[in-house]
């Protein structure tokens, strides 16, 4: 897979090899905006990896710190700033990064979808658009528009959706063989036109620990 193409700028994140994802769009916001709007205190942000993350998250908190291989735990600083932003000693439940390209913010999760019930707060300006994949393969796409969740269903799955229908709203319609995140991400490469470099993705990135996720099922769409 060519990471770097442009005609592929969205669809890398739903990877066939990721178990679970969440990918995370808000318009007009930048990263510490999108951040704040879910639920961070600008004083836990900590710039974070995506492998920093990974250990962050799969460690247990018996785990000694000495086995994070991104942090020099002697520093005392550093442990202190994971420490209070949540991150340390005990795994966080969930951790989300936030970058920006080209007038919009977006998120990144590993395994968790604490952004979804945010979807409101997320479109304030614009439009917002949250892409997930469980463990289980299944997927979820939630779109807020102007501070209301308009749409949330399963791509190729329309009887499992909530709100507006997804071709309604958004024109989408899900046809072919492809895996349903990977043709949402497509439609909206086409629609928004957004590049999202793989390699900036896995440096670091302002980054917030969360110790109660946000489920999917509890989105609340307007009627």
């Amino acid at each position: 897979m060519n990471r770097g193409s442009r005609e592929n700028g969205l669809r890398w994140v739903a990877d066939p090899r990721s178990d679970s994802f969440t990918l995370t769009l808000s318009e007009g916001l930048s990263p510490y905006e999108l951040l704040r709007s879910v639920g961070a205190e600008e004083r836990h942000i900590v710039p974070l990896t995506r492998h920093a993350a990974y250990d962050l998250l799969l460690r247990t908190e018996e785990d000694h710190i000495s086995d994070l291989d991104f942090l020099d735990w002697e520093d005392d600083a550093a442990v202190a700033r994971l420490t209070s932003g949540g991150f340390l000693p005990a795994p966080p439940d969930a951790i989300v990064r936030a970058g920006s390209v080209a007038g919009w913010a977006y998120a990144l999760e590993e395994f968790t979808c604490h952004t979804s019930t945010y979807v409101a707060a997320l479109s304030e300006r614009g439009r917002a658009f949250v892409v997930h994949r469980n463990a289980k393969g299944f997927s979820r796409v939630s779109y807020g528009l102007h501070g209301e969740v308009v749409s949330s269903f399963e791509p190729g799955l329309p009887h499992l959706g909530d709100g507006a229908p997804a071709e309604v709203a958004l024109g989408f319609v899900h046809r072919g063989d492809e895996v349903g995140d990977v043709a949402f991400l497509r439609f909206l490469e086409g629609e928004l036109g957004i590049y999202l470099p793989w390699e900036e993705t896995e440096a670091e990135l302002p980054a917030v620990a969360f110790t109660h996720t946000a489920g999917e099922d509890q989105i609340v769409v307007n009627s």
